[in-house]
């Protein structure tokens, strides 16, 4: 056997750091293969230094710089300075004895938070409106979004928040705070985990156990296999009715806003679910972010089961401070407003964002004003139930076009094109022959969803007490039907761009 000469080693090792660095149109997903070689070789070497409680937290925090480096290249230097800049103001607001200057450190704390994320997410966003309104030839500025500027954003707020509100004590440990902030499961799409949640846990961190192991390693293979198989395949059809607004029939842009429904659910708690999984094979339990949210049977439902970590931040940072529902219902529905325009501006820089949250906060002052009415009926009555899931799932699904579209206006050219109708619903039948796997991957997550939750945790149970070689043939098969659906390049998170 041939030994590689030096030319031959100097190719080798040219394109493995090539494929190390920081590559634009290559991030560091945890759907792709890069991530799982790396993870292989991360997993023992934190298990090596588990019991070396600053070893293991320098090393962690390393790897999940890197992480981020390899996802967002110079803006981790951004991310380290927010580190800096909190963790420095949150000990002054603990230190401080005046009440004025803990209120003016919190507010500056804030105001470079959020002014770092509304420069770098909203100044383009800005410029066009001016430019709408008073006319001229603005050019856009050259901005590139840092990965996930807005889930770490703000844990960090929150962090200072509770700080100032006393609800935690400020981390003196500059390496603690770093490793909570950039601990990679959950740092580039949530879930937004706090550090009253987190930290204790680092402080009195213990071995996994082997069922902890188990059961974060299903969790890991149920998110890839909503990412890797499920979403991205049907992504695929969805991308072309999107792409092309009015070029397709009603039935097939129907179709297409109502697999995106299915799409963004499984990209997203796909993400989630690997993110949870691989924090609770290291030991951390990060809560819960998804629980089936197409069972809502109204908005506020939802929103107690869609992105729960969000949906609660927002609740606890931004409606009850504004005076959540003390202050009369009049108050309490401006409240509602507020809340949800911001989480809709949160999720990106364009009106049809805006319209999207204004939505939702239209729909809960609906709920919260009919509460009362809606109180009245039945909790047996069937046929309201089933009324009140399919409203709030044609609601949810509608507004979902808007979140989506392009543009506006492209919102609107599909909406009207599923409610002309007319002929084009007549190629029903041949849409489910010519895209019978497309179909079967959008009814299987439907079906999916409305299964007891018993029955999951039942076969979450069987995964983690069975045979290793059954452990074996589950991973065999998911790496399988990863091939078999994969497209033809790996498709990043959809929330990681927010």
């Amino acid at each position: 056997m041939e030994l590689l000469n030096a030319s031959e080693i100097s190719v080798v090792l040219g394109n493995v750091l090539a494929r190390l660095s920081f590559t634009p149109d290559q991030p560091l997903v945890f759907s792709s293969a890069l991530f799982w070689c790396l993870f292989l070789v991360f997993l023992p070497v934190y298990a090596l230094l588990f019991k070396r409680r600053t070893a293991m937290m320098v090393f962690v925090t390393l790897f999940s710089i890197y992480f981020y480096y390899k996802c967002s290249g110079w803006c981790v230097l951004l991310l380290l300075a927010t580190s800096v800049i909190d963790w420095y103001l949150a000990q002054q607001i603990a230190a401080a004895q005046e009440a004025k200057r803990r209120r003016w450190l919190l507010v500056g704390s804030i105001a470079v938070s959020l002014s770092i994320l509304a420069f770098f997410k909203y100044s383009n966003f800005i410029v066009w409106n001016i430019q709408a309104l008073i006319g001229g030839n603005f050019q856009p500025l050259d901005i590139v979004l840092p990965v996930g500027i807005s889930f770490y954003t703000f844990r960090s707020i929150s962090y200072v928040v509770d700080v100032y509100k006393g609800k935690i004590e400020p981390e003196c440990d500059y390496l603690t705070y770093l490793f909570f902030l950039t601990f990679f499961p959950c740092l580039i799409a949530g879930p937004i985990v706090r550090a009253a949640h987190f930290i204790p846990q680092l402080r009195s961190l213990k071995a996994p156990s082997r069922e902890l192991v188990y059961a974060g390693l299903w969790l890991v293979i149920i998110g890839v296999f909503k990412k890797a198989v499920v979403a991205d395949y049907i992504a695929q059809y969805n991308n072309l009715i999107f792409g092309n607004p009015g070029g397709y029939g009603a039935f097939e842009s129907f179709m297409g806003v109502f697999g995106y429904s299915m799409q963004i659910y499984c990209d997203f708690s796909g993400y989630s679910d690997m993110a949870i999984g691989i924090a609770m094979m290291m030991g951390f339990d990060l809560g819960p972010n998804f629980n089936f949210p197409y069972k809502a049977r109204n908005i506020s439902d939802f929103w107690h089961r869609w992105h729960i970590s969000l949906s609660t931040w927002l609740r606890d940072y931004v409606y009850i401070p504004l005076g959540g529902n003390r202050r009369g219902n009049a108050r309490r529905y401006v409240n509602l407003m507020i809340t949800m325009l911001l989480g809709g501006l949160w999720h990106g820089a364009a009106w049809k964002f805006v319209i999207w949250g204004a939505g939702h906060g239209v729909a809960l002052c609906f709920h919260k004003a009919m509460m009362p009415l809606f109180g009245r009926i039945s909790p047996n009555n069937y046929a309201w139930k089933l009324f009140s899931w399919l409203s709030t799932f044609f609601f949810v699904t509608f507004l979902w076009i808007f979140f989506r579209a392009d543009s506006f206006s492209d919102a609107c050219t599909i909406i009207a094109t599923i409610a002309q109708g007319g002929d084009t619903w007549s190629g029903v039948v041949s849409f489910l022959v010519a895209r019978h796997t497309w179909c079967f991957m959008v009814a299987l997550v439907t079906v999916l969803h409305f299964i007891p939750h018993i029955f999951y945790e039942d076969l979450r149970d069987w995964f983690v007490n069975s045979l290793w070689i059954t452990k074996f043939l589950v991973f065999l098969a998911l790496v399988q039907l990863v091939i078999e659906f994969a497209s033809a390049e790996v498709t990043p998170f959809i929330y990681a761009s927010f």
